[in-house]
């Protein structure tokens, strides 16, 4: 760039940061870069000293990143947090196989331990499966729900405190962006918030909620870290990509549009006359849902009554047609009872009246 670091003053500036413009050097870009993350965390006060931390672990440059950050800052600012990286199989042969091999070698690069738990496991369904019967035009919506909900299963096994995604600043505008196109006003007024929790379920936070998806590519990029790029092949269709391209568009226009976009759906609020959605448990498996049925107990029962559309649009109009569901349909096992062990070739062993693995036998 033929100019000095903006901080230091003594390095050549090679780094020009899309969030602010700063031309930096790299030891100075590390710095404001992992000390913003720290100052989120701090400010929002994420953890306590003891928590025991699940690391959402994709094998993408967002989980990746976040994984580095999250050993660095707890070492040196000893945050007094025990680590763990927790996956999700979707069953996507093709993409989410080999990044799982990601998964693995960063395990063995940031020594912490690691639980994988699939959608075979926990729904009888993979991916690859699901698509087959659903297509193109629905499958994200499936596997969106799904992951939550596995996500939140897979730190139950590992018994702890607190899961952290890599959700970065351009994740949250689009979802914003998404919910208003939507006219999502519940989801709105939530999408915003750094830290999430439901009754009874696992807390959420998103220590990148104000960083750039660009920074947390150069990041990882300058660090050398060893992270999975290719992008899921069953997601060109999805309204996330609209909305994604949208927003680059807005981006390219005015780099401060995402941050600005997080800040208006920070300030949104809705007048105490509109009712919401009340948050409760679902009556089948036990996990929060603001209907009778959570979302995925509808989707899963939709799949394996050989309805797929029962969960997509008026479930309502679907049952009427087709009845309620029989005596004999697989269903998750329920949230609160499940008693989960590994056994000696680390799989999961479900300890439920309706046992999905029973179900999945007589297939």
């Amino acid at each position: 760039m033929g100019r000095l670091c903006v901080i230091c003053d003594k390095e050549r500036a090679i780094i020009k940061r899309p969030k602010t413009g700063q031309k930096l050097c790299k030891e100075c870009f590390y710095y404001v870069f992992e000390t913003e993350i720290h100052n989120a965390i701090i400010d929002n006060k994420l953890f306590k000293k003891g928590d025991r931390i699940a690391i959402a672990a994709s094998g993408g440059k967002d989980s990746t990143v976040l994984a580095h950050v999250m050993k660095l800052l707890n070492e040196r600012y000893q945050y007094g947090l025990e680590l763990f990286l927790l996956s999700v199989d979707e069953g996507i042969t093709g993409y989410r196989d080999d990044s799982l091999e990601t998964v693995k070698r960063n395990q063995q690069q940031y020594e912490l331990p690691l639980k994988i738990i699939s959608y075979s496991e926990l729904y009888g369904w993979s991916m690859d499966q699901i698509v087959k019967e659903v297509g193109l035009k629905n499958n994200c919506t499936f596997c969106g729900v799904f992951r939550r909900q596995a996500l939140d299963r897979g730190a139950v096994i590992l018994n702890v405190d607190h899961i952290v995604t890599g959700h970065n600043a351009d994740d949250i505008a689009e979802t914003v962006l998404m919910n208003i196109l939507r006219g999502d006003i519940a989801r709105l007024q939530r999408c915003t918030e750094i830290c999430t929790t439901g009754d009874g379920c696992i807390r959420r936070s998103k220590p990148f909620k104000y960083t750039y998806e660009k920074e947390i590519v150069m990041y990882a990029y300058f660090k050398k870290l060893d992270y999975f790029s290719t992008e899921c092949i069953y997601s060109p269709n999805s309204y996330r990509g609209h909305a994604r391209t949208f927003l680059k568009d807005l981006e390219s226009v005015r780099p401060s549009a995402i941050i600005d976009i997080i800040h208006s759906g920070e300030a949104f609020e809705i007048k105490k006359e509109v009712k919401l959605p009340t948050q409760g448990v679902c009556k089948r498996c036990g996990y929060m849902s603001s209907n009778e049925l959570c979302k995925a107990c509808v989707l899963l029962e939709g799949l394996n009554r050989g309805l797929p559309k029962l969960g997509i649009g008026k479930t309502h109009r679907m049952r009427k047609i087709h009845g309620d569901m029989p005596q004999d349909t697989a269903i998750i096992p329920h949230f609160n009872k499940i008693k989960i062990n590994d056994d000696e070739n680390n799989n999961i062993i479900i300890d439920d009246s309706n046992n999905l693995k029973e179900k999945l036998a007589e297939k």
